[in-house]
């Protein structure tokens, strides 16, 4: 089975914009979807084609470009924004850029100036896509441990050692030792190490020893 051609989703309410855009994308090989508004396009199905980024212009009826980067990125996936205006300033351009947008084009502006920014914005949603996996993954993982099994992660991610873990839980050493070995099978590390930047990734805090 292929995988699906990255998306660029199109906002703008100029039509002859929306149809320009379109033409030069899907010529460039991705999925387009257009959308004459920000409302309309915070409307459309929560689902989307991975990777994807948003094409939008700043100064629309209704929500503006910048607002709906808002609304966005305040969403489980985040995409990333490539804004393109005829009415930009720079105040304007450095609050889209603060808030994670890949570019800032001024129209008129080259094709492949745009072709560009979109492949940036593309990598990035593919990286964060990746790390969100990963995190849903661990999360999975950590969702296997028995509460025993959790208290002791969170002692041993701390550093503390297998004696110390036993006198803080009143249990045999050996027992640590059992439990450390499920955890370390079951969350799919051979190390202590690999385990802290697992935990570390899903913000999972480590016990709180009087040292730290």
């Amino acid at each position: 089975m292929s995988k699906p051609n990255p998306t660029v989703f199109i906002v703008d309410d100029d039509a002859s914009v929306r149809d320009a855009l379109s033409l030069l994308l899907n010529a460039a090989g991705y999925e387009v979807q257009a959308f004459a508004s920000a409302e309309s396009f915070l409307d459309s199905a929560d689902d989307r084609p991975v990777p994807a980024c948003v094409v939008s212009d700043v100064k629309m009826p209704g929500l503006s470009g910048l607002e709906l980067q808002d609304d966005v990125c305040a969403t489980k996936y985040p995409l990333p924004f490539v804004f393109i205006t005829g009415h930009g300033d720079i105040p304007m351009s450095v609050k889209a850029m603060k808030k994670g947008a890949v570019d800032f084009l001024i129209k008129p502006f080259d094709d492949e100036q745009l072709l560009d920014a979109i492949k940036k914005a593309l990598k990035k949603d593919e990286k964060s896509l990746a790390d969100l996996s990963e995190q849903e993954g661990i999360a999975l993982c950590l969702d296997t441990l028995t509460e025993r099994e959790r208290e002791v992660l969170t002692y041993l991610i701390a550093g503390m050692l297998n004696k110390q873990v036993a006198y803080e839980l009143d249990i045999a050493e050996r027992t640590v030792k059992a439990h450390r070995k499920q955890i370390l099978e079951k969350m799919k590390v051979g190390s202590i190490a690999e385990l802290v930047r697992l935990t570390e990734k899903a913000g999972l805090q480590p016990f709180k020893t009087d040292q730290s």
